[in-house]
């Protein structure tokens, strides 16, 4: 089977992109939409990220726990975020490496913003059988695409749920 390196999903949500953009830009807050993520700290912990920024970004799968080394590639208000991967460890990202790129574009849809949610697996030196098989342990049978495609449309649904419900 065909390696898959990246995946992405759309949602439309009804508030402008700054709205969206501001939101998604704190990484901070991640772990309030996605499924995966707890959350980071260092960094921008107490507003949107610029370009530079590095965090560590605090994760979780089943029972699993993970940290990873995250250094933030875009930050265009309103329109582009994006984050790469770049270390992984179970306390602390001691093991450097490609592991992934985030990103987020927002595009005006009328009154609201349509927000894409893009993962590319940036491990690109594995032979795709090496891959293949720890994406199949990490992910309890999945590939990583089909998993982070899963894990796409749960937080777009959950970013979404949050941004349109009125405060307080």
């Amino acid at each position: 089977m065909a390696r898959v390196f990246g995946v992405s999903s759309s949602i439309v949500v009804d508030v402008p992109p700054d709205v969206a953009y501001r939101a998604v830009s704190s990484p901070a807050d991640m772990g309030r939409w996605s499924p995966e993520n707890l959350g980071t700290t260092g960094g921008a912990e107490d507003g949107p990220a610029v370009l530079g920024t590095t965090f560590v970004g605090r994760n979780k799968r089943g029972r699993f726990r993970w940290v990873t080394r995250c250094t933030v590639t875009a930050a265009d208000p309103g329109r582009r975020f994006a984050f790469r991967v770049h270390a992984i460890g179970l306390n602390r990202p001691l093991l450097p490496g490609p592991i992934a790129t985030w990103e987020y574009r927002f595009e005006l849809a009328g009154d609201a913003t349509r927000i894409t949610e893009t993962w590319t697996d940036d491990r690109r030196a594995w032979p795709a059988f090496v891959a293949n098989a720890f994406d199949r342990v990490a992910t309890a049978g999945s590939t990583f695409a089909d998993f982070q495609a899963r894990n796409i449309d749960a937080t777009l649904r959950n970013l979404k749920r949050e941004l349109e419900t009125p405060a307080g």
